[in-house]
This record gives structure tokens, sequence and C-alpha cells, in this order.
């Protein structure tokens, strides 16, 4: 899969020839393509962020940055003179790169994932108590190169736990070890043992033994004390599921926690307004708060160099060789 070719929005042929060159206003010269299949001519531009826009690119930067920096959606209106509906349609934008570039990161193979799991909330149009937020947001990150493979939020019922899962799942089948570590929660494992697993036949009568798949391992670190219930005590640290005999069992318990995604949820409190509780500028409507979550994933992924690795994280984790700039994000076709 390449991440920059140019399709044909008719028959997505790859193969296409210059027509002429145009000259635009804000973006210089751009080509006129015509399809060498089908004979269907396009600009360079169809079906990427920069189609139908007039803006200059270092200003749709400036904005968006200063959207994943903290700033509201009615301050970065009246600093940058630009009306909140036209930031938003560029937000929305980020929901079909969010799409396409994670499809792209999903499709390579890797030799170990360590992924850590949490999750935060913020209010959703009006205070209310925490298990009945709409704004709950599951965050898993891969440890090493500070990746966040999955940014969503919802209630946290079973069905957001399920989304988050399906990501893990389409992981496994793209790498040969794969460790799950989260704090206290037990939905991630318990779900995951649900929608993959090994059944172990050792020629013994009876049901075969149901173990999670080779090479995959979940780890949970119970937190808080416990020393005022009843009954038998929870140890500090678990495998919540049976795990395939041969898969290795090579995580030490002081490497069993989720101390750089929590990091990670720290910093999006301060650099996400929705998740700024000390103002009131959390989120309209779930559908704004994923919005805003699909831009910081982005920029955060394929554009932000991180503080701690000093690399962008899709470099440092191999999906991509060099880091993306602005100009080579806004020309990626999202079909």
């Amino acid at each position: 899969m390449n991440l920059f070719s140019k399709k044909c929005p008719n028959c997505s042929s790859i193969e296409q020839n210059v027509k002429y060159i145009y000259t635009t206003k804000s973006f210089g010269s751009r080509d006129m393509l015509v399809c060498a299949n089908c004979e269907c001519e396009f600009s360079e531009t169809k079906n990427t962020f920069l189609q139908n826009l007039k803006t200059p690119i270092s200003k749709i930067w400036e904005v968006v940055n200063s959207r994943t920096e903290g700033l509201g959606l009615n301050a970065t209106a009246r600093v940058f003179k630009v009306a909140k509906n036209t930031i938003i349609d560029w937000e929305k934008k980020f929901y079909d790169l969010h799409h396409i570039l994670f499809i792209y990161s999903i499709s390579h193979c890797f030799l170990q994932l360590v992924i850590e799991g949490d999750e935060f909330y913020t209010k959703v149009r009006k205070n209310v108590p925490p298990d009945e937020s709409a704004g709950w947001t599951i965050v898993l990150m891969e440890r090493a190169s500070r990746f966040i493979w999955e940014l969503s939020c919802g209630k946290k019922d079973r069905s957001l736990f399920r989304k988050a899962i399906g990501t893990i799942e389409k992981l496994i089948n793209q790498t040969s070890d794969l460790s799950l570590l989260t704090d206290g929660e037990r939905r991630y494992g318990k779900i995951l043992f649900e929608i993959c697993y090994d059944l172990i036949k050792n020629g013994k009568p009876g049901r075969p033994r149901k173990t999670l798949k080779k090479g995959v391992k979940v780890r949970i670190k119970n937190k808080g004390s416990q020393s005022h219930k009843r009954g038998r005590k929870r140890p500090k640290y678990q495998t919540p599921c049976p795990e395939h005999p041969e898969t290795e069992q090579e995580i030490e318990e002081e490497d069993i926690h989720a101390n750089h995604v929590e990091a990670n949820n720290s910093a999006m409190r301060r650099k996400s307004s929705p998740f700024r509780r000390k103002t009131n500028t959390y989120a309209k409507s779930a559908d704004s708060l994923q919005r805003v979550l699909n831009v910081y994933w982005v920029v955060h992924n394929f554009i932000r160099v991180h503080f701690t690795t000093k690399e962008v994280p899709a470099v440092d984790l191999g999906v991509i060789k060099n880091r993306l700039s602005i100009e080579d994000l806004f020309n990626i076709q999202f079909i």
C-alpha cells in the first residue's frame, strides 16, 4: 500500500499522465491528471484534504496545531479570525485522514508489541456522574514508540471496550508477540479472551481447554487498597485469563504498569480543551469529542516529535521512514 500514490476517482487506477499544469492563488502550480485507463480528468488534489480549499496550508496548520495544544474552538476562531464552522469542517476532514492512516499502519507486520491500556473521561453536554458520562476515552498506546493505536470515546460499557479490543485483534494478526498491560480494568482481558482464543487439544477426553492465542499476554496491576474489603484479597499482579502454554512468560512484575499511557492522558488534559476540567470547555457532544480526538491522533502519531523518544511515534514504530510534512499529510488521498 503506497500512502502517496494518486488514484483515479473513477476506476482507482494508479496510472495517469499529466495533461497540463494550472496555477492557483495560494498553492502555486498544480497538475491536472488524465487516467491512462478510463481517460478521466482530475486534479492532483482530488479526494484530499486540500480539495476545494483556498486557505494557505500554513494558516490551516496554525489553527490545527493550536487546537491540539489546548486552545478551545471559540478562542481559536477569535485568534485566527476564522469562522467556527470553517474550523469544524477542517477537523472533520481528519476523520478520513485517521481512517486511511490507521489502515496503512495496521497493514505492517511487527515482531513485538507492548500495549498499555487506560481510560479517562470528561463531561459531555452537562455534568453527570462518571458512570453516565459519554465522554469516556479509551487509549491503547504502544509502550516503546508511544504510538497511539486506539483513541475512541463513548459510555464506559461493553461496546466501547469491544471496539478497542477489535483493534487489538487486528494487531494480533500482524505480530507474533503482543502484551496488553492495564491498571485494574479487567474487561480488556475478558473481552479479548472471548474473541481471540485457541483450543488446546491434548488427546484426552472432555472439552478442549480454551486459552489466548499463542504469543498473546494480558497482565493487570490491581491498584488501590483492599484492606477494608472482606474475603480473599486480589494479588497485586494478575493474569486475568489463561494463556497458551507455548507463550513465553518474560514480563517482569515491575514492567506491569500503564504509566506511559497515564502520562499521555495527563498531557491530553492540558493539550485538548474538552478535557480541561478547570474551565467550561467541555465537549458539546460525543461526536464533537471524537472529532477532536481524531485530529489529536493524526498529529500525535505522524507529525509531532515526542518529547521522550525524540522521534515521531510512527517513525519510531517503523510505520513510516520519515516524519510527514504538513504538505504530505494534506495531499494523502482518502480512497
